[in-house]
């Protein structure tokens, strides 16, 4: 048995990574196989989750595109297809569109006829073909006449002013925390979500080091007799579950973890959602443990992005 504390990590670095490398990393966080990543595996992941239909790894890499069109009512069809989980705002004569592959994926499939759509999935396809391949083998994406499409850097992104900042910037935050603080996070909307699966993972292989992880619980002193019937408890549960696994799956055996077993969750949101999040999670009527991770993490969007979360205060 192992017990830890709770933590978190701002994944900004993947944000200067490929989306390839982005989504492979975030997406093999499920089966806890970051172990097989190398310089060459991005690719058949990516290939693996989309002919299999894992649509919710394609939500861990977004991205922001600037579109101008010759005549005004071109942009304007964008708001006909009603698009699912794309932020868009219209700067001057231009529209500003972000959000997820799978978003932009989805877009297309559904409004492949729209010229604008055509001219968005044009110009991410030859950016990102790997994405995109598996649509343009159904028929070629062609980019039609009057409407520009260009990407948007990242830095160009964070350039925004507040207002657009908060809507269009997205960060991911991975969480080492308990099974039902994670039930609590998973219920914000919207937001993008990968976690550590109990279904799939087998705390028995040498990578776990054949033991269950669990989380420290704050209400209890370490030397206080609750601690020690925590404990207690824990080294009871690991010992039914490693017997489980004997001559069960991991689905099964993971029937008797508890809520105190180590979880990881990727949470990915705009800012807009993470100012939500904050101004629910760090009330003083927010669950404490919630708050043990919370409070710190706000501090950290505070420094990276004051004039988003500047007005939140932590109590």
């Amino acid at each position: 048995m192992k017990v830890i504390v709770p933590y978190f990590e701002i994944l900004d670095d993947l944000d200067r990574q490929s989306l390839a490398v982005r989504i492979e990393a975030c997406g093999r966080v499920c089966y806890k196989s970051e172990d097989k990543i190398t310089p060459q595996s991005a690719e058949p992941f990516i290939r693996g989750i989309i002919k299999h239909g894992h649509n919710s790894v394609m939500e861990m890499g977004v991205l922001t595109v600037r579109v101008a069109a010759e005549k005004d009512a071109s942009l304007e069809q964008i708001f006909q297809t009603q698009p699912r989980f794309l932020v868009v705002d219209r700067v001057d004569a231009h529209l500003l569109i972000s959000g997820s592959v799978r978003a932009f994926r989805e877009l297309y499939q559904g409004h492949s006829a729209v010229p604008v759509v055509q001219a968005i999935a044009a110009c991410l396809s030859s950016r990102h073909p790997l994405f995109f391949e598996d649509l343009a083998r159904e028929g070629k994406i062609q980019a039609p006449a009057g409407i520009q499409v260009e990407k948007v850097r990242l830095d160009e992104v964070d350039a925004l002013a507040p207002e657009l900042l908060a809507r269009h910037r997205h960060l991911a935050v991975k969480f080492y925390v308990n099974r039902a603080i994670t039930h609590e996070i998973v219920r914000h909307r919207p937001c993008s979500y990968l976690q550590e699966s109990q279904r799939y993972c087998r705390y028995s292989q040498d990578k776990f080091g054949s033991e269950v992880t669990f989380i420290k619980p704050m209400f209890f002193e370490e030397e206080s007799e609750e601690y020690r019937l925590w404990e207690t408890a824990m080294l009871e549960t690991e010992k039914m579950y490693l017997k489980l696994l004997r001559t069960s799956s991991p689905q099964a055996a993971r029937t008797v973890l508890p809520n105190s077993c180590k979880t990881e969750l990727i949470t990915y949101a705009n800012l807009v959602e993470w100012h939500h999040i904050f101004r629910l999670r760090t009330s003083t009527a927010a669950e404490p443990s919630m708050r043990e991770v919370m409070n710190p993490l706000l501090k950290k969007f505070q420094e990276k992005f004051p004039a988003v979360f500047g007005d939140l205060q932590v109590q």
